[in-house]
């Protein structure tokens, strides 16, 4: 890479830390930049995996009160997304380029749409229900399976998956949306640390580009999540919302 392409991968990583953190669509900024780099798409995809890996830990530490405050919830968002993750990237390895291109935009509009519903739906359940709702403090095997899919598809390629991984818990658990939101970032951060281990052992990387990468999103992770546990929860439910839209209309 030039020092122009350098600083540019570097600004990106950046971006894409703070992307991962708040509304969760890093990669929608930084896979098409190394594209436009001329990486070969499984390449970037692999080189961007490991790039946004630091963003997800730093996010985390960033994110530690609220999660410290749901360990049970952590811990198994940490276990689904990092074993649902190894069966993403081994799909990514062997699957066709673009073998989901055309189900990924829908998929992404359908969770962020339920993210936007997800507070209106929940309350009329509740009141048809008529009964006093017991607080839901795990995940129930629904929700499981889901977090699990969402590790799959972070594996693959990602973009969304923080939009997806939000849906889930809110529909699976009784969060606040700022902790729903820590643990879409625990759940980035383990999908991607488990694919980079498996994209080490067998796949092409671009270790300059991964590198250069890394060193921006471990700055904006954390600072993404330092901006995001202050925003009010329907600017931040409104923002999920409009890069899930975004990512729609980019990938449609």
């Amino acid at each position: 890479m030039s020092p122009v392409e350098q600083l540019l991968v570097l600004v990106t990583g950046l971006g894409a830390g703070v992307l991962s953190s708040t509304v969760g669509v890093a990669s929608l900024l930084s896979f098409p930049v190394l594209l436009a780099l001329g990486v070969p798409p499984v390449v970037a995809n692999v080189s961007n995996t490991l790039g946004l890996a630091p963003a997800g830990l730093s996010g985390s530490l960033g994110y530690r009160d609220e999660l410290r405050s749901q360990p049970r919830i952590a811990a198994t968002v940490v276990a689904t997304c990092a074993v649902g993750s190894v069966a993403g990237a081994v799909l990514l390895l062997a699957l066709p380029a673009g073998v989901f291109e055309a189900v990924v935009p829908w998929l992404i509009l359908l969770t962020c749409l339920l993210v936007g519903v997800q507070p209106r739906v929940t309350a009329w359940l509740r009141r048809r229900s008529g009964t006093t709702p017991v607080p839901r403090r795990g995940l129930g095997p629904a929700t499981t399976a889901a977090s699990t899919l969402v590790g799959v598809y972070g594996g693959y390629f990602g973009a969304g998956a923080g939009v997806m991984m939000v849906a889930v818990l809110g529909f699976g658990a009784d969060l606040e949306l700022r902790v729903a939101n820590a643990l879409k970032t625990l759940s980035l951060a383990a999908a991607n640390v488990v694919a980079s281990v498996v994209f080490v052992l067998v796949a092409e990387v671009d270790w300059g580009i991964a590198l250069t990468l890394a060193l921006g999103s471990v700055v904006g992770g954390y600072a993404g999540a330092r901006v995001g546990r202050r925003l009010h929860p329907t600017l931040l439910r409104g923002a999920i919302v409009a890069a899930g839209l975004t990512a729609f209309v980019l990938l449609v």
